[in-house]
Formats: structure tokens, C-alpha cells, sequence
């Protein structure tokens, strides 16, 4: 029945149920669960109570005629005194001169409005005559076309007057004991109809924990039935030598690395092919925890590969990890679309015949010659760079191989367990001894010839810098520092140093040019868009300078300051910026106080919300009705302990208790085998 189309709601014909669709309203239940996304609070306030510039809901009485003052067209303002309580005010009503008749002296009036303090005067916004005969909390819905919240207020009581007594619970007794929660239907009714703010609060708070309850089902399930139906291999690594070759490292493991190795090693032994996300911030150690597990495989007489988005990150990844895995005799090489003829034929005839112990390349390993001979252990970095098409080509080269996918950009907790829900999350959150914290500082645009002196006396050092603007050329809708215009004058300014100049329009092996010039200390000052935010390792640049700050979020700024602070020599990193917002202010202040990826990732996700977290191309970002991922955040803790503890018992696939929520799973798809990637 709730799922039956609108236009079977009293009073909603064909052309409203159109205009209900553009809402995204297409049935009875989508009409009675579209909620308000806020409450306005109509509650009588006594004045003494009140804050300059808060909004209020006064009653009084009118203590004198109104006068009126036109000016300009149509524009007039109407002032009146008005008695509340033992105060004497004044109302002014903006461009509403039609209400002078109305208002007598003696009458009683309800004035809802901005209330200015100093002036003991309220600008009021909306008028009702007498005393409002309402709660004090009405309802604020999201509208658009042709709908009206008036409208959509009415459709919303006609569908609960005629569907609302067959709403049904579908959470099991037990939670709704435990955690205090009210029923389904008295709920919704709440969230529509709230008599107090404890109404919608307790309302709210059910629906919440509902949310995230179903949506963790969802992935808990998807990832029970993927493991289960994944067919990997049980890899038996041989735990001596891989303790042998830990031993032998030139630094010691901090203590994050140990438990993430633990962690993936665990994984590889397990008969389920593995699915987890190694996140870490810049710096702190994912390439050797690539290595230790690459190790493991082939200790086990399998193969590893490790593909990277572009080729000076896979030749870097390839002399670190040969130099760490030959003298253990494991045969590491490389393939990038660069390595053509015999070099090449050579190089994947020996991958064919197990010769080849790891490989590292681009995407030229996902080509169809690439073939391994026993594939166990597949390594994506910076995985949200290749297409999800890709990321499955390379695991298809072998028979269910255990997959690795690792990311420098620290994604806050709230968002890896929504968005990795049916992922393991491994997180290295500790950065290896020794490490000098980069000197952040926030200077303004006026100051820009104080900074190039500082960036001059690390280049007499020897040192490199990175120099980032926001846009490629000269825009007339945005005054920000453009590449090519910073490239001119850096080069007129630093006339004993070479300038090279990087953007996303230069053809692929230009920009490796590029970047095989700053790494070899050919150019000492790169100027560039946000191009080099990932994985380029140039020990040598210690200065980071990023023009116009504040228009790149928190994560990406610190993405950014992440090139430099490789070596040995203090790094620094400059942000040039003059912004006009809050938020801007907050983020230039952010930055210089903490070095912490996972804490700025979270400030990032408070500051700018989830959608804009991973910017507006991010799909997997789930949409809730009343619930926050960032506000709600303990509600979807609880929610994905609970869903775990359903989905791995038996009990919740055969306990009548539980019947509603194994339907809710049916109907989304998720036990017909639908899986995501």
C-alpha cells in the first residue's frame, strides 16, 4: 500500500504527482518520509530573555496608530508601538503598508521577526492578529517548482490521515528497548507534527539510528555474500622469512605499521580474497608496508603487482622497492608505457613464466599481454585515480587474487565506514620517528616580496621549491594567481635559477619532463597547478608556496605540503592568501596550528560537508533522509556494530524477530548476488 503511486492520495492528481516526482517523491511512503529539514520555532519569547539580532515570536497589544513612509517605487516601511509585557517597543514591517487599517489600537498581535536590542525595535517579518492558536514549532520542508510548502504541508496530512495507521516497525523489540527508541509510526508523525523540540529531538533520533541501521545492513551483507562467493586463496606465507626480512629493514616499523601489516597478513592466510583499503597519511610509511606484504606473497610461491597512476611514481616505487626486495632474492621490474621492443617482450615473458616475482607499472599492466603466472597479491595506489573497469582488469589477471588498495589522502573515520562499509579499513595514523613536522605559515598577498626573499635563501642552500596556483591562464571571472602568469614573473624575478612550468594541459610525457628535471635539480622552482598533489618524492624541495590558499579545501592543502618535508633539511610550506569568508580564515588557521592529516580531513568534512569532502564527481557518498554522517556520527557506530553482529549470526537469517529487516535486504537486491566493486 505505501508504495503505491501519490496520485492515489485525496487530493493529489496526475499534474501534482508530476511536480512531486522533481522531488523525488514518486509513492505514498516517499510523501510521508520527505521530512522537514528544519523546525521554526513560533514559541512566545519575554523580551528580558532575548540576544540582539535573534529571531522571535512576540505577543502584545497596539498602543498607537501606525505611520507610513513611501520611498523609491514600491517601497515603503510601516511603523507601530507595541506593549509586551511592561516593555513598550516598536514593529517595523518592511513593503507591508496594507496592514495599516488592521492594526488598532488594543489589538492583540503575534509579531515573528529580527529583534534589535539597542533599539528596542523588532522588523518583523511575519503578522498574525491574535494569539497563535499552534504549537510553536512549525515545520520547514525543502520545495522546488511547483510546490509550495503550504502544498506540500497538505499533501503530506492527507497521505498520513489515509496511510498512516499502516505504517509497520521494522526494527527487532530489542533495539527499541535497549536504546530508548519510540516506534516507527509515532515517529514519523513526530517529525511532521511536533508539539516541542524533545518531540522532534526523540523523533529524529530514532529515524537516525533506522538509516544507518538499513544502510549498514546493505553493506554488511554485500560484503558477507562477497567474501563468501569470492573464491580466494589462502595464501601460506612463511612467517619466518618475512619476520627475516622486517628484521633487516633499515628502520624499525612504528607501531601503526606493525598492526597494519598484521592486519593485511591476516587477510592474505584467510581462504576469502581480500578487499581493504590501506589509508595513511603522506610520509608515513605505506611503501614498506607494500613491500613487507609483496614479501609475504612471494615467500608463498605467488606473484605481486603494484600499479600507480603515473610513471615517475612507478619508477620511484620501483628503486625503492627493488632496493628492498632483491637482496632477498625476489626479482622486481618494471613496465610503463615508456618500455617498448625486447626490453618489454623480455620483461612479460618472464612475468608469464614466474620468473617475474612482483611487477610494478602504470596501467600498462592492465594491458591484455600482460600475463602472470600465479597472481596473488594485486596493490592499487592513489585507487581513486583508475576507474573502477581498470582496478578490476588487473584483479581479473589472476584467479581471485587479494587486493590492496592504498590512499595518501586521510579519509576521516565517519566517512571510511560509510563509504568503505563493505571494505576492511587499514589506517596507519603515526608517522615514523624522526620526521620534522612542516613549518606552516599564512601570509598575505602584500607580503609577496617578503616570500620570494625566504624561497631565495633556500635555493642559495641548494634546496628546490614548488610554487602552486589555482587556474592554468588568465580568467576574467576569477582573480586568482593563474600558472602561466606566475611562471613569467618568477622567472623575471629568480634570473640565476630555472623556472619550469607544470599543468593538467600538458600532453602526459611532457609532464614527465617536467618532473624528471625538478627531480634531477635541472629546474629549481616548479610552478604548477594541482597537478603534483600526488606522489611525487623530490627530497631536495624543502618550499612549498601555494598562491590564492584559500580556494583548495583543508585535505587538498595538505596534500599539497606533502610534497616537501622528504629529506633531511627543515621544509616549510607558505600559504599566500586574502580570504574574504570565515571559512577561508578558519582554513588558513587550521593549517598552521596541526601537521595531522586524519584531524584536518575531519575539520575539511565539518567545514565543508561530505558532498564537497570528495568534490561533486564522488558518487559513493549515500544519500539520508534525516541523518548526519558528521553530526550523527556515534548513532552510525552503533548502527555498524549492530549490523555486523546481525549479518555474521545465524540467528538473524532464521529469528522471526528479525524478518522485516532480511526483507528490507530482498527488496534492495542485496541476496540476489548484486555486489559493488
Amino acid at each position: 500500500m505505501l508504495n503505491n503511486s501519490t496520485t492515489l492520495v485525496k487530493g493529489i492528481g496526475n499534474e501534482k504527482a508530476k511536480d512531486l516526482e522533481a522531488l523525488g517523491i514518486y509513492t505514498v511512503k516517499d510523501l510521508i518520509e520527505y521530512f522537514p529539514f528544519r523546525y521554526e520555532d513560533y514559541r512566545p519569547k519575554e523580551i528580558q530573555e532575548l540576544k540582539h539580532e535573534d529571531r522571535a515570536t512576540l505577543i502584545g497589544t497596539v498602543q498607537s496608530e501606525s505611520t507610513v513612509r513611501f520611498f523609491g517605487k514600491k517601497k515603503s516601511k510601516l511603523s507601530v508601538r507595541i506593549l509586551v509585557g511592561n516593555i513598550l517597543l516598536t514593529a517595523v514591517f518592511f513593503n507591508q503598508h496594507y496592514l495599516k487599517p488592521k492594526l488598532v489600537v488594543g489589538e492583540t498581535v503575534t509579531l515573528t521577526g529580527k529583534w534589535d536590542q539597542h533599539r528596542l525595535t523588532i522588523t518583523v517579518s511575519e503578522c498574525k492578529f491574535g494569539v497563535l492558536d499552534s504549537q510553536g514549532y512549525d515545520p520547514v520542508y525543502s520545495v522546488g517548482g511547483n510546490i509550495t510548502v503550504k502544498g506540500l504541508k497538505k499533501m503530506i496530512s492527507s497521505a498520513m490521515e489515509q496511510y498512516g495507521q499502516i505504517i509497520t516497525e521494522i526494527l527487532p523489540e530489542r533495539f527499541l528497548t535497549s536504546y530508548k527508541l519510540i516506534e516507527r509510526k509515532l515517529a514519523i508523525y513526530k517529525l511532521h507534527y511536533p508539539k516541542s523540540f524533545e518531540d522532534a529531538k526523540h523523533a529524529r533520533r530514532r529515524m537516525v539510528y533506522e538509516e544507518f541501521l538499513l544502510f549498514q545492513l546493505k553493506m554488511q551483507a554485500l560484503r558477507k555474500f562477497h567474501r563468501e562467493n569470492s573464491g580466494g586463496t589462502a595464501i601460506r606465507i612463511q612467517k619466518d622469512d618475512v619476520e627475516l626480512f622486517i628484521s633487516n629493514l633499515p628502520f624499525p616499523l612504528t607501531i601503526a605499521q606493525q598492526r597494519v601489516v598484521k592486519e593485511i597478513l591476516r587477510d592474505m592466510e584467510s581462504p576469502y580474497r581480500m578487499n581493504r583499503l590501506l589509508q595513511g597519511d603522506v610520509g608515513s610509511g605505506k611503501t614498506v608496508v607494500a613491500a613487507i606484504c609483496l614479501y609475504a606473497a612471494v615467500t608463498a610461491s605467488f606473484q605481486g603487482a603494484l600499479m600507480v597512476p603515473t610513471e615517475i611514481l612507478a619508477e620511484q616505487h620501483y628503486h625503492s622497492l627493488k632496493g628492498l626486495l632483491e637482496p632477498m632474492n625476489v626479482t622486481v621490474e618494471l613496465l610503463t608505457g615508456s618500455i617498448k621492443g625486447k626490453k618489454r617482450k623480455d620483461i612479460l615473458a618472464r612475468l608469464q613464466s614466474g620468473q617475474v616475482n612482483v611487477l610494478i607499472g602504470t596501467h600498462a599492466l592492465i594491458q591484455d599481454e600482460v600475463v602472470f603466472e600465479h597472481l596473488g597479491l594485486v596493490i592499487t595506489d592513489e585507487q581513486h585515480r583508475f576507474g573502477v573497469e581498470q582496478r578490476r582488469t588487473l584483479r581479473n589477471k589472476g584467479q581471485n587474487p587479494d587486493v590492496l588498495f592504498m590512499t595518501a589522502t586521510p579519509i576521516p573515520r565517519t566517512l571510511a565506514i560509510s563509504i568503505f562499509g563493505d571494505m576492511d579499513v587499514s589506517t596507519i595514523d603515526e608517522m615514523p620517528a624522526g620526521r620534522k613536522p612542516i613549518e606552516t605559515y599564512w601570509a598575505q598577498h602584500h607580503m609577496l616580496q617578503r616570500v620570494l626573499g625566504f624561497v631565495e635563501k633556500e635555493l642559495k642552500k641548494g634546496r628546490q621549491a614548488y610554487v602552486i596556483c589555482p587556474l592554468i591562464e588568465e580568467s576574467e571571472k576569477l582573480d586568482v594567481q593563474n600558472a602561466i602568469d606566475v611562471h613569467t614573473q618568477l622567472q623575471q624575478f629568480f634570473t640565476t635559477y630555472q623556472v619550469g612550468l607544470m599543468h593538467g594541459r600538458l600532453h602526459p610525457s611532457e609532464k614527465e619532463a617536467v618532473m624528471k628535471q625538478f627531480s634531477a635539480n635541472e629546474v629549481q622552482i616548479l610552478v604548477s597547478t594541482t597537478v603534483v598533489e600526488v606522489g611525487v618524492n623530490v627530497p631536495n624541495a624543502t618550499i612549498m608556496v601555494i598562491y590564492d590558499a584559500e580556494r583548495f579545501g583543508l585535505s587538498q592543502l595538505h596534500q599539497l605540503r606533502g610534497r616537501v618535508g622528504r629529506g633531511d633539511a627543515q621544509s616549510y610550506c607558505i600559504l599566500l592568501a586574502d580570504p574574504k569568508s570565515d571559512v577561508g580564515k578558519e582554513r588558513m588557521k587550521i593549517m598552521t596550528e596541526t601537521n595531522d592529516g586524519f584531524e584536518l580531513s575531519q575539520r575539511d568534512l565539518e567545514l565543508r560537508g561530505p558532498g564537497d569532502f570528495f568534490g561533486s564527481k564522488q558518487s559513493g557518498l549515500p544519500q539520508f533522509k534525516v541523518a548526519d554522517m558528521i553530526h550523527d556520527f556515534r548513532a552510525l557506530e552503533v548502527a555498524r556494530n549492530d549490523a555486523v553482529e546481525l549479518v555474521t549470526s545465524e540467528y538473524f537469517w532464521t529469528s522471526p524477530e528479525y524478518k522485516s529487516l532480511v526483507m528490507f535486504l530482498e527488496e534492495e537486491g542485496v541476496l540476489a548476488g548484486e555486489k559493488m566493486d
